[in-house]
């Protein structure tokens, strides 16, 4: 079975966050960057990985991010905090040597 991954995007202000899970977190937040994410992702300029957890199969994934989406936005925040005290983007810490870093 695929590994899965349930990651938050915010804005560049992180007032804005979106709950999303992949088979393939680099590129997916990559997709994302390029603005070919999501409808929502693109309207709102939600570019940047905040937080991202690894599942050892897609449907503990799913199961995850389904309950993550029902939190609040300050339960989130929190979850978020515990990793990454200062919202930063995660994406270069994710990348492996030698690809590409915006």
């Amino acid at each position: 079975m695929k590994t899965g991954y349930v990651y938050i995007l915010s804005n560049s202000k992180r007032t804005v966050l979106y709950t999303g899970v992949t088979s393939d977190l680099i590129n997916r937040v990559y997709q994302h960057k390029q603005g070919e994410g999501s409808q929502f992702t693109s309207q709102f300029r939600v570019y940047y990985l905040v937080y991202y957890e690894e599942h050892q199969n897609m449907y503990q994934a799913i199961t995850r991010e389904k309950q993550i989406k029902k939190w609040k936005r300050d339960w989130k925040l929190n979850l978020i905090r515990k990793s990454n005290p200062e919202l930063k983007d995660l994406w270069d810490d994710i990348l492996p040597p030698g690809r590409f870093h915006f």
